[in-house]
């Protein structure tokens, strides 16, 4: 007699339509596996979590409205067992060190998907974590030391001196999204929340 078991249940989130349709059809080829629900955004994948209940979110960390790191933190103060894997575009990512640090249970480079990924669901929903060897070292490195990078310092002293996201952009030739992310890592570095509370820190260490 067999037994009947019920597939992985997976949401997946990333803001690019292409690489939420390669995913799809990915795990469309498993038998053990269903994708149950999409989000763009953080704020949409939170909302699409609470209504899907998944085993597995795929959480991509730079995207509109709300990032990755964020919704897992969110995620997870409401779902303290929700297993998540993050997507990301590079190895060492401080960002994805950090969505790790947040409760994530594996870093994925999307480079990697079709090699890696259907392992990673399959051990994650096992209660394992999971991890790359071709990024263990760049995550090393990130625990070992944790100090704000040069392009971080340049972007905590933009805003010190009161620019906007979008005037940081121009000044530095980088986009706002960009900008959005390194004020994140530096808020995670530093332990703040603020822009007010990142002006005081670079006043105080005579970075502005």
């Amino acid at each position: 007699m067999t037994t009947h078991t019920e597939p992985i249940r997976i949401l997946s989130v990333d803001d690019h339509p292409l690489l939420r349709a390669g995913v799809g059809a990915l795990i469309g080829t498993q038998p053990d596996m269903t994708v149950v629900g999409e989000a763009t955004s953080g704020r949409e994948a939170i909302e699409s979590f609470r209504s899907t209940r998944p085993d597995i979110t795929l959480m991509d960390l730079q995207m509109p409205d709300m990032d990755g790191i964020d919704a897992i933190l969110a995620i997870r103060s409401e779902f303290p067992n929700a297993r998540i894997i993050v997507l990301t575009t590079y190895e060492g990512d401080a960002l994805a060190y950090r969505a790790l640090k947040a409760g994530a249970r594996a870093y994925i480079l999307k480079s990697m998907v079709r090699k890696d990924l259907l392992s990673a669901i399959r051990t994650v929903h096992a209660g394992h974590k999971h991890s790359q060897s071709e990024v263990a070292v760049g995550l090393a490195d990130h625990a070992a030391d944790d100090p704000l990078t040069e392009r971080e310092i340049e972007v905590l002293r933009s805003v010190a001196h009161g620019l906007t996201d979008i005037q940081v952009a121009e000044q530095l030739m980088i986009s706002p999204r960009t900008v959005h992310s390194h004020l994140n890592s530096i808020y995670s570095k530093l332990g703040i929340t603020s822009r007010s509370a990142a002006t005081r820190y670079a006043i105080e260490h005579s970075l502005s």
